[in-house]
């Protein structure tokens, strides 16, 4: 691909006002309001003195702004070019966003999380970002984890070296997924940089199966939590268990753990799919050096009886190719790295094998912090840390409503990044022409998206459903 004319034959002018860069914003604020983002946040917010007057448009702009791909208070300013104002109003300027956000205190942002969690649950009536159960085997996961939001410089408030070496804040998000749908945030706090990861993580647990209850409507099976060792305490395995979850939880291979492994059978190990595994058509097994094991197991025995907590203990075994030194002599038998988690879930729903595999999908939280990070959590944008967390549930809302409206369009974009959606559905040109009071949008011709975008379009802002009976 090349220029079709030199560069010197080649120039660029500023001066249509009638062009919008990011159409896909109409229908995906479309279902917006009708999900009632708007309402919730004028209903919720009580942002105090003129920086929170007509919080409800100022909370739309600043997700639209995140949609439109701004990670930054400066960048939502893309809200106000072109033709934007003759297809939106109400698009504030960047600083009077900055100021609405600077003006939060914590119960301000606890009121914005009360906003998200009801507004994901709207979406839910509106698209099916937690896939309807077909069958009752179908079982909802609910993923707690956290992650260091990278700050640069000291007048951050809140920001200081944490678990992994880096200085910025910490963020606990709660997603919910199946097998049929991918992750949408039902959860999130943002807290100081060396906070310890379980550290307010019971009442976040509480509030996400609140939230998932919510979506799902009790059509699945119990929700299971699924956490790493960090999140292996009471506090966190009692709330999910309060709330009518299970629980698989990683664990931490103390004293008290080794000697629970020391006692499983060497003819218990079962042989996994795992790396390098290779599946023998005659014997219908795996042939693995990966291995798994469970027993019953007790948690927290060292709590009165009321608060021990009977289950299992999965254990997964690979053999370690990695000793602390290369020139010493082979070892005469094998030896093994543990990986070992706590789970309540029934052998009848989960055998071994498919407990194991179901803990290790835990990995997929991974995705959403990664997706958050390349999109409006690229920056914390501001040096009050109030303002910070406020932007954090912001993104977590435009994070959920992209989710939404990819899955309107289908399976192909269901599971997409928000960078795949956004460009595929979103950031699409258009010039704006009204005639008889109407607003057209012509959008470029061989979109190779226009099916997918069509659908989301009528989706949108056609006609409702017809009514069933």
């Amino acid at each position: 691909m090349q220029l079709c004319h030199t560069p010197r034959a080649t120039s660029a002018v500023f001066d249509d006002p009638n062009l919008v860069s990011s159409a896909g914003l109409v229908p995906v604020l479309t279902l917006a309001r009708s999900a009632g983002l708007h309402d919730l946040a004028q209903q919720h917010l009580s942002v105090p003195t003129d920086k929170g007057a007509n919080a409800g448009m100022k909370v739309t702009s600043l997700v639209a702004g995140m949609l439109a791909g701004a990670d930054s208070i400066d960048d939502m300013a893309l809200l106000r070019h072109g033709g934007m104002g003759r297809v939106f109003t109400g698009a504030y300027a960047p600083s009077t966003l900055g100021s609405f956000l600077r003006a939060f205190t914590f119960g301000h942002v606890r009121q914005l999380d009360a906003v998200a969690s009801r507004f994901v649950a709207r979406l839910a009536h509106h698209a099916p970002i937690v896939a309807p159960a077909t069958s009752t085997d179908v079982q909802v996961m609910i993923d707690i984890d956290d992650t260091i939001i990278e700050v640069h410089g000291y007048s951050k408030q809140g920001s200081s070296y944490g678990y992994s070496g880096v200085r910025g804040l910490n963020a606990l998000l709660a997603t919910v997924s199946t097998t049929e749908s991918a992750p949408v945030v039902v959860a999130q706090r943002l807290r100081k940089g060396s906070c310890g990861s379980p550290r307010g993580a019971a009442r976040l647990v509480a509030d996400a199966l609140k939230t998932t209850h919510q979506l799902t409507d009790g059509h699945h099976q119990r929700p299971l939590v699924r956490a790493d060792s960090a999140f292996y305490g009471h506090a966190v395995v009692g709330a999910a268990l309060r709330a009518g979850a299970e629980v698989s939880v990683t664990v931490r291979l103390d004293q008290r753990i080794r000697a629970a492994i020391s006692t499983i059978d060497d003819d218990a190990w079962t042989p996994i799919a795992y790396t390098d595994a290779v599946f023998d058509e005659q014997t219908q097994t795996w042939i693995s050096r990966a291995e798994v094991a469970e027993i019953a197991f007790t948690a927290f025995t060292s709590k009165k009886k009321a608060d021990q907590v009977p289950g299992r203990l999965v254990v997964r075994r690979i053999p370690d190719l990695n000793p602390g030194r290369k020139d010493v002599q082979e070892t005469l038998f094998d030896t093994w790295r543990f990986h070992a988690f706590f789970t309540t879930t029934d052998h009848e729903n989960a055998d071994t094998v498919a407990a194991d595999k179901t803990h290790r999908g835990h990995a997929i939280i991974e995705q959403v912090h990664a997706d958050l990070k390349h999109s409006a959590l690229a920056h914390l944008p501001s040096g009050k840390f109030t303002a910070n967390a406020a932007w954090l549930v912001l993104a977590v809302m435009a994070f959920n409503l992209t989710r939404a409206a990819a899955t309107i369009t289908g399976t192909a974009l269901a599971k997409a990044t928000t960078a795949t959606v956004r460009r595929k559905l979103i950031a699409l040109p258009a010039r704006v022409a009204s005639s008889a009071r109407r607003v057209t949008l012509h959008l470029p011709a061989h979109w190779p998206w226009q099916s997918a975008w069509s659908d989301l379009f009528n989706r949108a802002c056609g006609p409702p459903p017809a009514p069933t009976t």
